[in-house]
């Protein structure tokens, strides 16, 4: 009897166990850090619309959900802990009339929901979806134009929840593949670096930096140099003035114990300058708002620390939140207290063989709401009642115009590179051109935030860099629409003016609310650069230098990727063909040579399951046939990343390339 009530009590505690176990809880989509989650194009909204109002489909109006903009991709790890996903689904109605969206539920590479197209005045459609036994799920929102090139796709995830076992929830899916470096070290005997063609206008400042790498310590010289310009023996840092106009041809040299290294340098003095994109760093994919003096020094001095400035890297730029309040209508810039002595620090940068960028806006304030921007200071009202409006106030043209004074005093400060950014126009792009070109230095002028493609004659013509598309966040999404949609803008890309798809998304990365390592694969991130690079993208990193890892470290190092990007000829990839899931990418180089991009993006944005990583993804075996390149004859193939030759090949070229990887290519003539 007593062994009949032991097997009796542990049998009931057994179920007691499990019906505890299979309690749920609501967790709803809101309550969750979704940014955190969210890898689509542009950010989620909790509770609100995407353009911040209450969710409101059809007329109706609904105070919990996500307000997305399309292309939407929220993927969630449950660990088969889910039993049910719901949500009222529907176009918003502040949202585009014209373009229809769709909405697709994915659980482990399976389709479970997908709607009609809709449109606002489409009634909303309520889901009830079975998770059991799910471990991934993806929520999608497409649109028939897709690309970065949609408007207002508006369009939410009403009273959006999860009915979860016990205590789990859902959590990020994770990236668990484990970095791998493939680029050797540099070695002992000297290299230089630095671009083979350089720019800048008669009468200003130069500075240009030899950068090599190569056992210390080194000695550096540059033969025939222009009347006006010196080269600082011990640092490589070439400065001073050139009066005349004029193309010049010196020869730089970079010299340790074991022999000396011998390159060509054009210098153009002229009217254009950027004649190769802008390779360095900017603050905000690493700080956003959080940005500071200090946090620019350490990113100054951990560029020459981890060695990047001996392999090209040269500015070192602030972006939005310096700023301080203007005290009057005609008042220059002023930095906020975050910046005491703002040209001592681009004094100091300068000293390193670095340059120096700043941020602005054609208005009284910035992107971010930081007071003291560049064009219209608004009429009536004291300049202290201004840091008391919202950002949408600032948009107005106004009585007063800061373009001039502004270029003055950054030219003053010392500063190198102008983010220009915020609904840019052309009226207000040519005012600050001109502004930058008579203020007596040389400063790079880049457009920031999605310069129109139909205007793309004007941003080449009136500035340096112009923004392609959305702000990037590391997210493969994000990267591919930000990257790969590029082929229409390369043939307006050339000497000093460069399409320009947004920072870096490697390392450590603020796309979010903490700071966190970069979402995309080793893979991905060895196409981001390589990508970057046959576009002739600027090269701008985002994350805190100091804080970059060994494989981060090596990922911008390799100078052969680099010269890539940096070719003085000056033509941007263009895209060949996409077979059987890779992308061909080929852009032609000075030297005769080609650069070629083997990309595998596996079908991506095909299907709704295309969107998402799943974790079982494996390499593809693809034959490349030259004659695609219109190559024909013997060529010999370097595996540019890996600095290693593959030999000589005449008609086709076999390899694998890893999930959303990439094999980068340099293919030259055997004679």
């Amino acid at each position: 009897m007593k062994k009949v009530f032991a097997l009796l009590m542990v049998l009931i505690c057994m179920i007691t166990v499990n019906a505890v176990a299979q309690e749920t809880h609501t967790v709803w989509l809101d309550d969750l850090p979704i940014v955190t989650f969210s890898e689509g194009l542009r950010p989620v909204n909790v509770k609100h619309n995407y353009a911040g109002d209450t969710l409101r489909i059809n007329g109706m109006n609904y105070f919990r959900g996500l307000g997305a903009q399309s292309i939407c991709v929220i993927p969630f790890y449950l660990n088969n802990n889910a039993k049910h996903f719901s949500a009222f689904v529907g176009a918003d109605d502040k949202g585009n009339k014209e373009i229809p969206v769709t909405f697709y539920v994915v659980g482990d590479r399976k389709l479970l929901f997908q709607s009609p197209e809709m449109k606002i005045g489409d009634a909303p459609i309520k889901i009830d979806i079975d998770l059991t036994g799910i471990q991934q799920l993806g929520l999608l929102i497409k649109d028939k134009v897709g690309g970065i090139n949609n408007k207002r796709t508006y369009a939410d995830w009403a009273d959006a929840k999860i009915e979860m076992i016990g205590n789990t929830m859902p959590e990020h899916v994770s990236n668990p593949d484990a970095k791998y470096i493939i680029t050797p070290s540099p070695n002992k005997l000297p290299r230089i670096n630095s671009a083979k063609l350089f720019g800048a206008s008669p009468g200003n400042p130069f500075l240009y930096t030899i950068a090599a790498t190569g056992e210390r310590p080194m000695q550096f010289s540059a033969a025939h140099l222009p009347k006006g310009l010196f080269v600082s023996e011990q640092t490589g840092i070439i400065s001073g003035t050139i009066k005349e106009k004029g193309t010049y041809t010196v020869t730089l040299k970079a010299k340790n114990k074991i022999r000396e290294a011998k390159q060509q340098l054009v210098i153009k003095i002229g009217d254009s300058i950027a004649l190769t994109p802008p390779i360095g760093w900017n603050g905000w994919n690493a700080w956003e708002a959080k940005i500071d003096r200090a946090k620019v020094i350490a990113s100054a001095d951990a560029m020459v620390k981890t060695g990047l400035r001996d392999h090209g890297w040269t500015y070192i730029n602030i972006d939005d939140a310096w700023q301080g309040i203007r005290t009057g209508p005609d008042t220059a810039l002023q930095p906020n207290e975050k910046f005491p002595d703002i040209k001592g620090m681009m004094d100091y940068i300068h000293s390193l063989g670095l340059k120096a960028g700043i941020y602005s806006t054609p208005y009284i304030a910035s992107y971010g709401g930081y007071l003291g921007g560049s064009s219209a200071y608004p009429t009536g009202g004291e300049t202290h009642d201004i840091i008391k409006l919202n950002r949408s106030s600032f948009h107005g043209p106004g009585k007063y115009r800061f373009e001039s004074n502004d270029a003055k005093q950054m030219a003053e400060w010392g500063v190198d590179f102008l983010k220009y950014d915020w609904r840019i126009d052309v009226v207000s792009t040519e005012r600050m051109s001109d502004a930058l070109k008579r203020s007596g230095r040389d400063i790079v002028f880049s457009l920031s935030n999605n310069a129109p493609f139909e205007k793309v004659n004007d941003w080449a013509r009136l500035s340096n860099m112009y923004r392609t598309g959305p702000d990037i966040k590391d997210s493969w999404t994000s990267l591919y629409l930000n990257t790969f949609t590029l082929d229409k803008w390369s043939p307006y890309t050339g000497q000093g003016h460069w399409a320009d798809p947004d920072m870096m998304i490697l390392g450590d990365v603020s796309i979010g609310p903490v700071l966190h390592p970069t979402r995309l694969t080793p893979d991905e991130q060895y196409t981001h650069v390589s990508i970057y690079s046959l576009l002739a993208a600027p090269l701008l990193i985002g994350c805190p230098i100091e804080q970059m890892d060994a494989f981060t470290i090596n990922l911008l190092s390799n100078d052969e990727v680099i010269a890539i990007d940096q070719d003085p000829l000056a033509k941007a990839a263009r895209f060949i063909a996409e077979d059987n899931g890779i992308e061909i990418w080929s852009r032609p180089l000075e030297d005769g040579s080609y650069a070629v991009g083997l990309f595998n993006i596996d079908g991506y944005g095909k299907t709704p399951e295309s969107y998402f990583r799943w974790g079982n993804e494996s390499p593809k075996e693809y034959t490349l046939d030259l004659s695609k390149l219109g190559l024909n004859g013997k060529f010999t193939i370097r595996d540019v990343w890996r600095q290693k030759e593959e030999g000589v090949f005449d008609h086709t070229f076999k390899t694998s390339v890893r999930h959303h990887g990439v094999m980068l290519l340099r293919i030259s003539s055997k004679k």
